[in-house]
């Protein structure tokens, strides 16, 4: 399984998605060409860790339709993107292992 993480990962799910034995590509700026650095096109999963990126989800999704978005992050998500999201998490709810447990699966 690949997963991309966009964002500060301020609660490193990345670092837990890779005690899964998940491949993760990371990427700071969520914008076209730095998902697709990070591997998105290979991707199964998209998880974003700031909302301030919401837009970057419509832009993943556009690239592969296919592709699972989780958001993990605080904050409030834009209407539009809760839309496009398969699942919004709140990291004071849910630790990133069991998350990342739960993308691996």
């Amino acid at each position: 399984m690949k997963v991309v993480v966009a964002g500060t990962d301020a609660y490193d799910i990345t670092g837990a998605l890779e005690a899964e034995g998940v491949e993760v590509g990371r990427v700071s700026v969520a914008n076209r060409p730095g998902l697709e650095e990070a591997g998105i096109l290979e991707a199964d999963a998209y998880v974003l860790t700031e909302v301030e990126q919401a837009t970057s989800i419509s832009v993943a999704k556009d690239l592969v339709p296919e592709l699972d978005v989780v958001v993990y992050a605080d904050g409030s998500l834009p209407d539009f993107a809760r839309r496009q999201a398969d699942l919004v998490v709140d990291p004071q709810l849910l630790e990133p292992a069991t998350v990342a447990e739960e993308l691996a699966a």
